[in-house]
């Protein structure tokens, strides 16, 4: 029998709850005293104003910086020498996926501890032992895949509530993938994210993750509408970040992913977010798949009721250009990206023919 190498992955701590900020320093001293904080320009002054006073209270240091918009290997490097200028023994990042995967690299290429402290449940980077590293034209360049994952993972649920409704539902998109894609990805025996096979927790939490959606997205993305947040905002929040980001890093990511990862290079798409495009990549993995129709019907209704973009014009794709979209096809079937988790082979055609009847199952939904 061959005996393949299964894992778990997680971050050592996932702290939910309200008014976190003005506490940073009670999840980041067992770790350092001199702090070096990668912030998001928006929240910039509030964490100086918060998390500083809390960390200087206690007689630690700490070094703010604002984020330049990318996650470049520029501005990791750039932050590294800033951080060993500051003396820093932790990194902490506070803001969106890129400033927090600019933190986690930092950390890992200075030899830090990191905590991750993400202001939009957007996406499920803020757990993963991943950066994903982009040029500076904005296009992928290539996964930074990190020996371990963040040490705290902090997700202050007010500020998560208050941050745009667009970015918390793009968040539920990137989750419901999770489930699909570590299935697919588990049934080919792949590899998750941390490149060994999924383990069957990896896929148990990939399922809590996508059953705590149906349960509780819709009444939490009312609630962040109103810019309040419920018990359902908090196990939403959960979901969104902890158990979807674990659940792909131990489940592993398929086709959904992998055509995300085409798309970012249409240009009409630039204005989408990662978590819109992986749920209109879910729904073409789904065609692949040819899934119950139950099932179909179940994704997007939760897509509909949730406000996320249904079709590829929803997207801001105002024209279908063949070439540009056979490009997608092609760019998602590349070599070792995550299609091949896919229980069977793939071609571009096959992913071309699917987004072309992806959109046009989500456009007699509308």
């Amino acid at each position: 029998m061959t005996h393949f190498v299964r894992s778990i992955t997680s971050p050592k701590k996932f702290i939910c709850g309200h008014g976190l900020l003005a506490n940073l320093n009670d999840h980041i001293q067992s770790f350092g005293d001199n702090a070096y904080i990668i912030c998001d320009e928006f929240i910039l002054e509030r964490a100086q104003r918060e998390a500083g006073a809390s960390i200087a209270a206690a007689g630690n240091k700490a070094t703010f910086e604002k984020f330049n918009y990318e996650c470049t290997k520029e501005e990791i490097e750039r932050n590294r020498e800033l951080a060993r200028k500051a003396g820093a023994n932790i990194i902490v990042g506070i803001g969106g996926g890129k400033t927090l995967d600019t933190a986690k690299a930092t950390a890992y290429y200075e030899k830090l501890p990191v905590v991750i402290f993400p202001t939009l449940a957007s996406t499920d980077a803020p757990c993963t032992a991943l950066s994903v590293i982009y040029k500076q034209d904005g296009s992928f360049d290539e996964y930074l895949f990190l020996p371990s994952n963040p040490d705290v993972v902090v997700a202050d649920t007010g500020i998560l509530a208050a941050a745009p409704a667009r970015f918390f539902a793009a968040g539920i998109g990137d989750a419901l993938a999770t489930y699909f894609e570590a299935r697919a990805c588990y049934a080919a025996n792949g590899d998750n994210l941390v490149l060994m096979k999924p383990s069957t927790t990896g896929l148990g939490i990939a399922k809590m993750c996508y059953e705590a959606l149906l349960q509780h997205a819709v009444k939490a993305q009312r609630a962040v509408e109103q810019k309040v947040y419920t018990r359902a905002v908090e196990e939403t929040i959960e979901a969104t970040i902890y158990l979807s980001g674990v659940g792909a890093e131990s489940g592993g990511l398929a086709a959904a992913h992998a055509i995300h990862n085409g798309m970012t290079a249409v240009p009409s798409l630039h204005r989408a977010q990662h978590g819109e495009k992986v749920t209109f990549g879910l729904l073409a993995q789904l065609v692949l798949e040819n899934a119950p129709l139950d099932e179909l019907e179940t994704v997007i209704k939760l897509i509909k009721d949730v406000g996320l973009p249904l079709t590829l014009e929803d997207l801001g794709c105002t024209e279908f250009i063949e070439s540009e979209w056979r490009q997608v096809a092609e760019a998602a079937c590349a070599e070792g990206d995550t299609m091949g988790n896919m229980p069977f082979p793939v071609e571009p055609a096959d992913v071309y023919n699917a987004i072309v009847v992806a959109n046009a199952i989500a456009n007699s939904y509308k």
